[in-house]
């Protein structure tokens, strides 16, 4: 898979900016799916809980919709597509999925550990998962038996409804509804069954809690370990506003000196902001790291009386990703929540002809220390 030591994706980065798809649910919401194609046959009779907006639920039940979102993001020129798998942990899942009901009065970690630990979830969890990466695997082999250019499966891997470094109720801080090693079992799970699948590397995104983020490290480890297989690693952070920090307070810096012990092969930042509030975030990020650099906003702050749920267009959205590129500042670019294909397609274009940035450009003390081989 290597060539030379090199991973494929990073000799692509190396020579042109690499496009990562644009948002999966944005797209599952034009086909206007009822309860009744979340449920199919096998879950007609499923008790207690709408299985309506459980996306993941798709790759079983409406496979040839998932598939078709990845080839229109990969007829558009995304070198990159990612399973759809945002929230298809146990964990993630269990509002649609888990039959059991809290004991106490509230959330808490005996009632996570009942679903990180039941034997139904999990099997369906690792179907979830094995199977969208095997539709995201056949999309993009038959985009490249086609094109003559390859093309790459990103298993997703996104946050959780809990936090480990924040407590859900107000009235008691101290409290922590998980602890850490129910989130680096649910995401072990997830991360086992992405890499049987045929990802070709992982993507830790939309990282608001830096302690969720290092539990699937931690899993992703242990995933590897398991199934004998090596491959590179993306890890997103979100900021949460114009302060510059995400959920559990830490800044873009202590973002990255927290999470540089993994060796990713790409860094950055996603969803959460639009481009115009993201930029001195990126362009921060792009000074410090010693990764390759990624961004993939939204488009825009959400808007509800936008078509999308978000403002930009794909002719306004693209030329201001463009311009962090014309500025040396990334390596790989894509769309978050509000874009679609035609968006991937304008981003493609606009960078088609810019230089890549050179990771080995940077002046953080901080990254003087972490190891200069990447992966995990």
């Amino acid at each position: 898979m290597a060539t030379n030591g090199v991973h494929p994706l990073e000799g692509l980065m190396r020579e042109r900016i690499v496009v990562l798809d644009g948002a999966m649910g944005t797209m599952i919401q034009r086909y206007k799916l009822a309860e009744a194609d979340y449920r199919g046959e096998r879950f007609r009779d499923w008790q207690g809980k709408d299985l309506k907006g459980s996306l993941e639920l798709l790759n079983l039940m409406q496979p040839q919709v998932i598939e078709e979102i990845h080839s229109n993001y990969l007829e558009a020129g995304a070198d990159i597509i990612e399973t759809n798998t945002f929230s298809g942990t146990t964990i993630g899942l269990h509002d649609f999925l888990f039959q059991g009901e809290p004991i106490a009065r509230r959330k808490d970690q005996e009632f996570f550990q009942r679903v990180v630990d039941d034997a139904a979830l999990r099997a369906l969890v690792h179907e979830i998962n094995f199977e969208a990466a095997r539709i995201a695997r056949h999309a993009a082999d038959r985009a490249a038996n086609e094109t003559g250019q390859r093309r790459f499966v990103g298993g997703s891997m996104g946050p959780l409804p809990v936090a480990a470094s924040i407590s859900p109720d107000v009235n008691d801080p101290a409290f922590r509804a998980v602890s850490f090693d129910q989130l680096r079992q649910t995401y072990f799970d997830q991360a086992k069954a992405l890499l049987e699948g045929g990802v070709d590397l992982l993507i830790v995104e939309t990282i608001f809690d830096t302690l969720n983020g290092k539990a699937a490290l931690f899993a992703i480890t242990d995933a590897l370990a398991e199934t004998g297989r090596s491959v590179p690693l993306m890890i997103s952070g979100t900021v949460i506003d114009k302060s510059g920090r995400n959920l559990s307070g830490q800044t873009v810096e202590a973002f990255l000196v927290s999470m540089a012990h993994a060796r990713p092969l790409i860094l950055g930042l996603n969803c959460s902001l639009g481009p115009d509030e993201m930029e001195p975030f990126i362009e921060e990020l792009s000074r410090i790291a010693p990764f390759y650099v990624g961004a993939y906003p939204n488009a825009g702050l959400p808007d509800p009386l936008s078509p999308t749920g978000f403002p930009e267009t794909a002719e306004s959205f693209a030329p201001k990703l463009a311009a962090w590129v014309a500025n040396g500042w990334l390596n790989m670019v894509g769309g978050c929540c509000g874009t679609t294909p035609e968006h991937i397609r304008k981003i493609a274009n606009a960078v088609r002809d810019c230089k890549p940035r050179d990771p080995n450009r940077r002046a953080s003390a901080a990254a003087d220390a972490v190891p200069k081989e990447n992966g995990v």
